[in-house]
């Protein structure tokens, strides 16, 4: 198969694949006019815009209210990723719907975190998680507590990923930046995580709370790094001080040298 530009995916072919499973659920929908309309404002825009272009579709298209979609929308997800790879290849198609939720569900707090967790356990909602964190700080964390939890090692990782202070292509969180500590119980919570994916994601959360407030990002670093400590936790420290290794940073240098 040829190379194709990611933001190529997000055209009137894949309008069409939506329109198909949506149309299988909701028979009513104007799939024709959903193809079209997509066709005609994806052309000249890039990634990003052509994905908030199809949610923007989405919505219209059926009917503007998130509840009565976002119910359409949450049976066409299919099985879940069962793998740690493959969001961005074989689930590709469920970004316009996390935008979807992204935009539209900010008063449906409840349904809205319902589709973020089952989106992710197929493509991702790290990117859709991070308005309600702005608008409702608190209670988003708590659910995201909850997920620290979850059996799905996707809605797991999501717990610190979508929290991550320096997300990359993402909004930067300044209540955390500002004060990490809401966090930190998350973190807590999936420092022995078995996962590499989850591993992976508290070592960078890990190391952007470093870069913010070195202080307490070192304590919790400090705290972790235990004579018994996990394999696991051994791996997730040894990334997060990554780039103090790199700059040659004595109090990274100590700890890892401990950690080894």
């Amino acid at each position: 198969m040829a190379y194709k530009k990611l933001k190529y995916w997000f055209d009137g072919e894949l309008a069409g694949m939506l329109a198909e499973k949506i149309q299988e659920q909701s028979p009513d929908f104007a799939g024709a006019d959903f193809v079209s309309a997509v066709t005609r404002r994806v052309k000249p825009l890039e990634l990003k815009d052509r994905v908030a272009a199809i949610a923007e579709e989405l919505h219209e298209g059926l009917g503007g209210s998130f509840t009565e979609g976002m119910a359409v929308l949450l049976r066409i997800l299919g099985p879940e990723n069962e793998e740690e790879t493959g969001m961005f290849t074989n689930y590709y198609w469920i970004m316009p719907i996390a935008t979807y939720v992204e935009r539209y569900g900010h008063n449906h707090f409840a349904l809205s975190m319902r589709a973020i967790e089952e989106i992710t356990k197929r493509n991702t909602g790290e990117y859709a998680i991070r308005p309600f964190l702005v608008q409702d700080t608190e209670r988003t964390v708590a659910v995201m507590n909850e997920w620290a939890r979850h059996p799905s090692s996707h809605v797991r990782r999501l717990a610190s990923e979508g929290v991550r202070p320096r997300l990359p292509w993402a909004r930067k969180l300044d209540v955390f930046i500002d004060d990490p500590s809401l966090i930190l119980p998350i973190l807590e919570q999936l420092r022995d995580d078995p996962s590499r994916y989850v591993q992976t994601s508290v070592a960078n959360n890990l190391n952007d709370i470093l870069k913010d407030n070195p202080q307490i990002g070192r304590r919790v670093i400090e705290a972790w790094a235990l004579p018994e400590m996990t394999p696991e936790r051994k791996w997730i420290l040894k990334h997060a001080l990554r780039n103090g290794r790199k700059k040659q940073d004595p109090w990274a240098l100590g700890l890892l040298a401990q950690i080894t």
